[in-house]
């Protein structure tokens, strides 16, 4: 017979195995998201991101998040933006929601320049 909680307790160890995912080795590069994540982080980042920093990322209440504008910052830095947010200002923080390894990809998105088109 199992007390009352006990089947929580049982519950969290299987939960953190299947939320697990790998990273990337270290010198390796970092791991890709699935195709049907890259699709759910481009959405987040047109609507999201775009709400503040412009649908276009041209610019808004944010900055303008354009790979020229990029170009002043280092890939740690602007992954670190995402995760930590900026104090004081209304960028938010983003690791709860997105872990490193995708916020380099969305960096790496960013630096390519998005189309808005679609």
């Amino acid at each position: 017979m199992y007390r009352r909680g006990t089947a929580l307790l049982l519950a969290v160890p299987v939960l953190a195995v299947l939320a697990w995912t790998p990273t990337a080795a270290a010198g390796e590069p970092p791991t890709k998201p699935t195709a049907t994540r890259q699709a759910e982080l481009m959405h987040r980042l047109k609507h999201d991101c775009g709400s503040c920093h412009g649908m276009t990322l041209k610019g808004g209440l944010g900055p303008a998040l354009l790979p020229a504008k990029l170009a002043e910052r280092s890939d740690e830095e602007l992954v670190e933006v995402i995760l930590e947010g900026r104090p004081g200002t209304p960028m938010p923080p983003w690791d709860f929601e997105i872990p490193r390894a995708e916020a380099a990809w969305l960096v790496r998105q960013l630096r390519k320049g998005l189309d808005h088109g679609q």
